[in-house]
Formats: C-alpha cells, structure tokens, sequence
C-alpha cells in the first residue's frame, strides 16, 4: 500500500465525522496568510484558525511569488479578504539556496533550464521585507493597509514580527 493509499483511506473516515464548511462564503476573518509549504508547518494550529476563517497560500520559502501573488489578487478581489499575514519561518530549506546553481542542476539533468525563480534567500528577515514589498507594490493588489511580516521560530513555535517599512 502506498502512502497516498493510507491518506485517501483517512479520508474516507474525514469525510463521514469532518464540519463542512459554508458554500462559496468568503472567508470569515478576512485573512489570508501567505506561508512556506515546510511539512512542520500547521497554520491552522499555529495562529489558532478554523475552517473557513482564512485563506492560506502555501509554497516554497513561503515567497511572494507571482503565483502567490494571483492568488492573493484572487482572494481579496473575488473572496473579501483585507488582511495579508507574510510567514517565513527558521532553518526553512530556501534559506541558502542558490536558485543559479538551482537552475543549472535541473538543466543538466533535464536538458531544460526553468523559466522560474525558486526564491532562495540568504537572509531571512529581509526575504520577509521583501516580500511584504512586492504585495504593497503591486498594483493589482487592491488591499494594502494591513500587510504585516512574520517570522515563525520552528523550536520555540512562536512568530516574531518583522518590522517592514515602506508603502502601505
């Protein structure tokens, strides 16, 4: 049995007891957090969210990639959410990673160099400043009063802030 199998049958024991959650309803507390996809990660848990209460966008470092960036263009245009909580976290992989020798990797293994940045950073408060910018500077970003960044200490389990000056 594979692992997928193991989760789709937990997903059959989720699916009869599981809450459902309102149809097509915005989320409740008008939030959407942008954080990295590192398996020790539980946003939910972590800030202490229900279902339905937030939209959470997940990737590699946690960046404010274009595609992060669609989708928070998504939830605040179409879905109501006004708030934006960056998240980055503690000896996240990113952290180091040449996306240059990334790239040149993949290409000699594939013959295909990617047209995408994989977003690796040296330092990580200023990774969080900038990508707290790149929303507050985008221009299809209609909701930038309450952007805030936030660094997530995986041993301790706790979120700093980081201070991040600039447009709002």
């Amino acid at each position: 049995m594979s692992v997928t199998d193991v989760y789709l049958a937990n997903n059959e024991s989720y699916a009869t007891s599981a809450p459902v959650a309102p149809s097509g309803e915005p989320p409740s507390r008008h939030l959407a957090v942008i954080t990295c996809m590192d398996a020790r990660i539980d946003a939910y848990a972590m800030l202490g969210l229900k279902l339905g209460e937030a939209h959470v966008i997940r990737n590699a470092g946690g960046a404010a990639s274009d595609d992060a960036i669609r989708s928070l263009v998504v939830s605040q245009r179409e879905l109501l959410t006004r708030e934006v909580m960056l998240i980055h976290h503690t000896k996240c992989g990113m952290l180091g990673l040449s996306d240059d020798a990334f790239k040149r990797d993949i290409e000699a293994e594939t013959g295909v160099r990617p047209p995408w940045a994989a977003e690796g950073f040296e330092r990580l408060e200023e990774d969080v400043r900038q990508s707290v910018a790149r929303v507050r500077l985008n221009p299809f970003v209609p909701h930038k009063e309450s952007v805030r960044g936030f660094i997530y200490d995986v041993d301790t389990r706790r979120l700093h802030e980081v201070e991040c000056r600039g447009p709002a």
